[in-house]
């Protein structure tokens, strides 16, 4: 059983979407339809709202995750750190994890 969406319904999902994703026609043939199919400014108007609410959090949280993630990997590393150490006696250090040299 198919039930069928009402092409006002399908306007307004698609505007949002377009807005949402950032879509470069950015729904504006929808909301022509969606005047022809009688529905109202205060319908469309909060139909915008809530999609560009949707899509604002989303860069938020992509943002928020991104510099989490940056100020991980960007942090300076230690110079000290990788340096291999050897006992007293021994010629020259060990070499880096990596297999650089340090002496």
């Amino acid at each position: 059983m198919s039930a069928e969406l009402h092409p006002s319904i399908v306007a307004l999902v698609s505007l949002a979407a377009n807005i949402a994703a950032n879509h470069p026609k950015q729904g504006l043939c929808q909301v022509d339809r969606l005047r022809d199919y009688g529905v109202s400014k205060d319908q469309i108007d909060a139909v915008i709202e809530i999609a560009r609410h949707i899509r604002n959090e989303a860069a938020q949280n992509l943002d928020a995750s991104f510099d989490e993630a940056y100020a991980v990997c960007s942090k300076p590393a230690d110079p000290l750190a990788r340096i291999g150490v050897v006992e007293m006696g021994a010629a020259c250090c060990t070499p880096t994890p990596s297999g650089k040299s340090c002496c």
